[in-house]
């Protein structure tokens, strides 16, 4: 579930720090990196979950 209190831009990165049971700052610094070296892809997959993940 995307996250209501730990969000940026969508809650993506929150919620999946919180279903990990990881910080959801290093999930953001991943994303990040990601998007360095993968721009088009991660732009797709962050659109993805963010559709996809149910508001929580």
């Amino acid at each position: 579930m995307r996250s209501n209190d730990d969000k940026m831009v969508a809650g993506v990165c929150g919620g999946l720090g919180r279903y990990l049971g990881v910080d959801p700052t290093l999930v953001r610094v991943g994303a990040v990196v990601a998007l360095v070296i993968g721009f088009p892809a991660t732009i797709v997959a962050y659109a993805v979950a963010w559709a996809i993940m149910p508001q929580g």
